[in-house]
């Protein structure tokens, strides 16, 4: 069984930073793809950002050149450095992968993100 555990939410002042890192255990062959979603209360989850095994990534264009996502393939890890927060970044942030030969995906559990203004 694969489990992802999400870490380094927090509160934070508007303009402030905070890096958010996913971990991962369990049987794990081969990851493709890996990233970010959040949720706000009342609203749909979104994609934040995703990369790829080769390292392309992709962003939702509220969060382009604020926010930067990167992972380390040999420790299944994923990170997302969040720069100039906004009150609209508050959500809870949610890891996601996706297995290479089974395309199965995978969720974490989540960490509270709370920008004050």
């Amino acid at each position: 069984q694969v489990q992802l555990v999400e870490s380094g939410g927090g509160l934070v002042q508007a303009g402030g930073s905070l890096r958010l890192s996913c971990t991962t255990s369990g049987t794990i062959v081969s990851i493709s793809d890996m990233g970010w979603y959040r949720q706000a209360p009342g609203k749909q989850r979104e994609l934040v950002a995703t990369i790829t095994s080769g390292g392309s990534t992709n962003y939702a264009d509220s969060v382009k050149g604020r926010f930067t996502i990167s992972r380390e393939n040999a420790k299944n890890t994923v990170h997302l450095q969040m720069n100039s927060l906004k009150p609209e970044d508050s959500a809870v942030y949610y890891c996601k992968l996706q297995l290479r030969y089974t395309a199965r995906n995978y969720w974490g559990k989540g960490t509270l993100v709370t920008v004050s203004s």
